[in-house]
């Protein structure tokens, strides 16, 4: 059986769309998945898949947790071989020495707005942004926060910039840890 990483959107935060480890557990479980394991309480779920494409899983998970729960939940998935070639691509590997400066945000699928990057690309160009960097790659935005993510301007950007696809982000460590867990 091959590894598979859920990546749930918007889940017990701030108190809304609460949904549990155990429950999480339960609900993949259910699903048929195996090996489940569930890493903090924001949508991180590891399983053992017998090979359904990404974007099925992805779907079916969705449906459940809305038939379940009674709300809707963006779900992204990753195969472990994703998200090491995710890791792997990383453009500031000069960040990973403090990873809580790092983060990355997973895309649905390679943005075909790319406009709104590319204007905070010129605005980084002129320092309006120093010491913050991005980088899309592929279906993943890197982030780069030398001085941390919460008072950063580019972070609030790009966070609000409209790509037309789906996108939840993870910390570096989250990233590392669902790989380290992926390959256990």
């Amino acid at each position: 059986m091959s590894r598979q990483i859920a990546l749930l959107r918007g889940i017990n935060v701030g108190g809304r769309n609460k949904f549990t480890m155990a429950q999480q557990r339960e609900l993949f479980a259910a699903l048929g998945h195996k090996d489940v394991t569930v890493l903090l309480q924001t949508g991180n779920i590891v399983f053992a898949d017998p090979g359904t494409p990404p974007e099925e899983t992805a779907h079916a998970i969705e449906a459940r947790i809305a038939d379940e729960l009674g709300f809707p939940v963006p779900v992204l998935v990753r195969t472990r071989d994703e998200l090491a070639a995710a890791i792997a691509a990383n453009p500031f590997p000069q960040a990973e020495a403090e990873p809580k400066t790092l983060h990355v945000t997973f895309l649905s699928a390679e943005p075909a707005h790319v406009a709104p990057l590319e204007a905070l690309e010129e605005a980084l160009d002129t320092g309006a942004y120093t010491p913050d960097r991005f980088r899309l790659v592929g279906r993943e935005l890197y982030l780069w926060c030398p001085n941390g993510i919460g008072r950063s301007k580019l972070a609030e950007a790009v966070s609000r910039a409209r790509l037309g696809v789906t996108a939840t982000a993870r910390n570096w460590n989250t990233v590392t840890k669902l790989l380290a867990l992926a390959d256990a």
